[in-house]
């Protein structure tokens, strides 16, 4: 494949959209039967937003779609070179741009699509020099809540499972944990009295009436193990492996990322699909 190769030679046509209004349980199926990490959020057919794994994660407990995506999405044209692509893709911190042409949505194009690209143009330098060493690995019997909340506020995607003896067992991405999460939901109460009892003149049946019950519905993430949960059959590479051999790699296992390893098998650092657009730019 040449390098000058233009976004409407990759892109999905055939995209998954969600439409305003609309709510979390609508997306949450998509994502989990699409298999996919985000999608775009249309209204009168214009792209308004994009709704991700993260947004759902970062705001369990809301259920509007129009406050879960986020909004004026970055875009390119059909006919832009995936080398703009990758720079949008890197400087923004985003996995997928909609491609649009006069105003309307034609395509998707990811970061999985690129390095699909990248797989087919034979760069042989090795990852050591676009690897991402700063990724905290989890011990394997740490709660998945603990997990999912450690992955937000390092805004990692995955993160490395290791066992007591510090072997590499296993990787968690997010996706493994919207796939293991449900959907709960409660009964809350709400004081709206402005009374206390302090307050000598406030009634007692007047705070007892101010108490409004209401229904609340969230995203949770069970309370299992990592080990219940990660991904075993591992596939890895090391500091001199090349780019388009992990791209390669990636793209036929449908993966975002690989444990990258010692001879002895040790873990050295997270080899993210993000990580190879570097050797584009």
């Amino acid at each position: 494949m040449p390098k000058n190769t233009i976004i409407e030679e990759i892109m999905v046509r055939d995209v998954a959209c969600a439409s305003l209004p609309g709510s979390r349980d609508e997306v949450l199926k998509i994502l989990k039967d699409k298999r996919i990490s985000g999608v775009p959020v249309l209204k009168d057919n214009n792209v308004v937003g994009i709704v991700t794994r993260t947004n759902l994660l970062k705001k369990p407990e809301e259920e509007q779609l129009a406050l879960l995506m986020t909004r004026d999405p970055v875009t390119i044209a059909p006919d832009s070179d995936i080398t703009v692509a990758a720079r949008l893709l890197l400087d923004h911190r985003i996995r997928r741009l909609p491609v649009m042409d006069e105003g309307y949505l034609v395509g998707l194009v990811t970061v999985a699509d690129i390095v699909g690209a990248i797989a087919d143009l034979d760069i042989n330098e090795p990852i050591e020099q676009y690897l991402n060493n700063g990724v905290g690995p989890v011990w394997y019997e740490t709660p998945l809540p603990v997990i999912a909340r450690n992955m937000e506020l390092s805004n990692s995607k995955a993160v490395p499972v290791l066992d007591s003896e510090l072997e590499l067992v296993g990787i968690i991405s997010d996706r493994d944990i919207i796939n293991a999460s449900i959907i709960e939901d409660t009964v809350e109460m709400s004081n709206m009295s402005s009374g206390t009892d302090d307050d000598a003149w406030t009634w007692e049946s007047m705070r007892d009436t101010l108490n409004i019950y209401h229904s609340v519905s969230r995203i949770k993430v069970p309370n299992i193990r990592a080990k219940d949960v990660m991904i075993k059959d591992l596939i890895t590479a090391t500091y001199i492996s090349g780019v388009s051999d992990c791209a390669r790699r990636m793209k036929r296992a449908r993966i975002d990322q690989m444990p990258v390893v010692n001879a002895n098998q040790k873990l050295l650092g997270l080899l993210r699909d993000r990580d190879l657009l570097k050797a584009l730019i």
